[in-house]
């Protein structure tokens, strides 16, 4: 699936005030369920908790991409997220996080769910791409450019 088909113009946050890994991502279930009728705020953000505790998402470089499996989630959906002040995320690297993409998936979707991962990988380990991501100046550049270089 295209990352084109994973998000939305309500789907990127950009320059998000958030001060903890946490708070990002009670922000993210908070816009993904207010977009997403058949998605409970609740249930989004405990899997996405759930998931960091098993492990850091964060990529390194600036990046993390958290994931999980959502119950109710018919169809992969994504969330793009620049912050306006990078956080610790206990990144392999111990940089901070400033450039975060949310991936969410029906609980059925194994194989989908790893070749999405290793695609978002590949896009964020670009350097360019993420120096274009990281620039965008609004919700509609960062999209724009998320997609541009898709």
């Amino acid at each position: 699936m295209p990352i084109q088909n994973l998000l939305n113009p309500q789907r990127v946050l950009c320059q998000l005030d958030a001060v903890s890994k946490k708070r990002v991502l009670e922000l993210v279930a908070e816009q993904v369920a207010g977009t997403e009728q058949t998605l409970d705020e609740d249930q989004v953000y405990t899997s996405l908790l759930e998931r960091e505790r098993l492990g850091s998402t964060a990529l390194g470089y600036g990046v993390a991409v958290p994931h999980c499996r959502v119950s109710g989630l018919e169809q992969p959906l994504g969330c793009l997220v620049t912050l306006a002040e990078a956080i610790d995320y206990d990144a392999p690297d111990g940089e901070p996080v400033d450039l975060l993409f949310v991936l969410l998936v029906p609980p059925d979707a194994t194989q989908e769910h790893l070749d999405l991962l290793a695609d978002i990988a590949r896009r964020f380990s670009n350097p360019s791409y993420c120096h274009g991501l990281r620039g965008a100046q609004g919700a509609e550049q960062l999209l724009n450019s998320a997609l541009a270089a898709a």
